[in-house]
């Protein structure tokens, strides 16, 4: 290897490290034993000649990794669904939860390190022979908390090969980057004071707010998330690094189908080529079909976090997806085209319903909040801050108008900057830090930090 690439992967591995030990030096244990895993496993399962012996070796990466997964991330949940469920019957047993906490960016490590060793079983992918260049895969900080899930076929190869300055990405990556923080600091945050306000008590507000603050929440999660895969997509970019891209402008979308194709991209591929193929996909018949949609969104729901709100919340989405399937696969249930726009809407409906089951605390305030909107009062709903509400769909307003742009256009944000000089690009980023400065109000922790 090149000792310039060597030194520069060496530093990249450092300062990742850094990075996260900076939360808590403890788990970055758990990082590094992830990666010794999953790189002996690659490699064993590439040089083992018989099907069982790679099929051994998969099963060690796998049950590692979602071993680990699962003891940080589900065993209270299920140690508490246990317990209350034999209450129910008249046993009392002694509490059997851990006193453990979640360590920041699991879910998203654990799903690319085994993207790696499950490419190299399928024979798509061969293993690296870098251990170094490997450690820094797993690890590489702009995504690594909260994505995106870069496979290694992707990212990989790009650690292990000389990079260079390129004016065209980082001018891309300065546009993306700064446009991810608006996005989250003026956007986002703005909006979630609001959410935030309404969502810790329910029971105290009518309908149209709680219906008012679901709206927002809906924009808030995606200006948050997407705002950070900008920051995180524009930051390698600065370093010569390509990511795929993440979201897509999902709300403009005609089915739930066509949204998780625009959402959280990164992780729907995941779900779609790991878990949904490996069930079976659509090779076994309908039924299959609906059974393998519903369990690979309610599992997508339970990634998310270890409570039957994010269970919920998968599980509207399989049965949208399923529900689409018939329609599609019956002609005489399709619209017209004529009423084709009413699949933007009925879309964005059943997004924004199932988004009450992922922001309420628990199952009781998403049923309460469910009920108020359904007995809808028609009354004006609470302000609060009428400054700060106004502020933040302002800001609202000027971010859904340049997505609706991006849209028209048919321009994807990862190739936005690429059509500007460096003039343009300073008065854009003067503009962009100018109004991060005049409507910052509040800084959040970044709402994916928790999964």
């Amino acid at each position: 290897m090149n000792r310039n690439l060597k030194a520069q992967n060496i530093l990249l591995l450092v300062s990742s490290y850094i990075f996260y030990a900076w939360w808590d030096w403890r788990f970055l244990s758990l990082i590094v034993i992830s990666s010794i895993i999953d790189f002996t496993a690659g490699a064993r399962i590439f040089n083992v000649t018989t099907q069982k012996g790679k099929k051994q070796w998969l099963l060690v990466s796998l049950i590692a990794n979602l071993g680990l997964l699962s003891i940080f991330k589900y065993y209270n949940f299920f140690a508490e669904s246990f317990t209350d469920l034999v209450s129910s019957f008249g046993w009392h047993p002694n509490d059997l939860t851990l006193n453990i906490i979640l360590p920041v960016g699991i879910s998203f490590y654990t799903f690319q390190t085994l993207s790696y060793t499950i490419d190299i079983y399928r024979g798509q992918f061969q293993p690296t022979k870098d251990i170094i260049a490997f450690f820094t895969y797993i690890a590489f900080f702009p995504q690594l908390v909260a994505g995106p899930i870069e496979r290694a076929s992707n990212l990989l190869p790009q650690i292990e090969k000389q990079r260079s300055f390129k004016k065209e990405w980082f001018n891309e990556g300065v546009v993306q980057l700064l446009i991810g923080l608006f996005r989250k600091i003026v956007i986002a945050d703005s909006l979630g004071a609001y959410v935030d306000m309404v969502y810790g008590d329910v029971g105290i507000y009518n309908s149209t707010t709680i219906l008012l603050a679901t709206f927002l929440y809906a924009f808030q999660i995606y200006y948050d998330f997407a705002g950070y895969s900008d920051i995180a997509i524009g930051t390698a970019k600065l370093m010569g690094f390509k990511f795929n891209q993440n979201f897509n402008l999902p709300y403009f979308s005609k089915s739930i189908t066509e949204f998780w194709r625009k959402w959280h991209m990164s992780l729907s591929y995941w779900l779609r080529d790991y878990l949904y193929i490996s069930l079976g996909g659509n090779r076994k018949g309908i039924k299959i079909t609906y059974r393998n949609l519903m369990l690979t969104m309610l599992l997508g729901g339970l990634w998310h976090g270890s409570s039957w709100n994010f269970i919920i919340w998968g599980g509207i989405h399989g049965l949208a997806l399923s529900i689409e399937k018939l329609i599609k696969s019956n002609k005489k249930l399709k619209l017209p085209n004529s009423l084709d726009f009413l699949g933007y809407f009925s879309t964005f409906s059943i997004v924004l319903l199932s988004w009450i089951f992922f922001r309420a605390q628990d199952l009781g305030t998403a049923f309460m909040a469910i009920s108020k909107i359904v007995h809808f009062d028609f009354s004006a709903p609470f302000i609060g801050n009428s400054n700060l509400v106004t502020n933040a769909l302002i800001m609202l307003t000027i971010g859904f108008l340049f997505d609706l742009f991006l849209f028209k256009k048919q321009i994807h944000l990862e190739s936005f900057g690429s059509q500007f000089s460096a003039v343009k690009i300073s008065i854009i980023s003067t503009i962009i830090i100018t109004l991060i400065n005049l409507f910052y109000s509040t800084s959040n922790n970044f709402i994916y930090f928790q999964f």
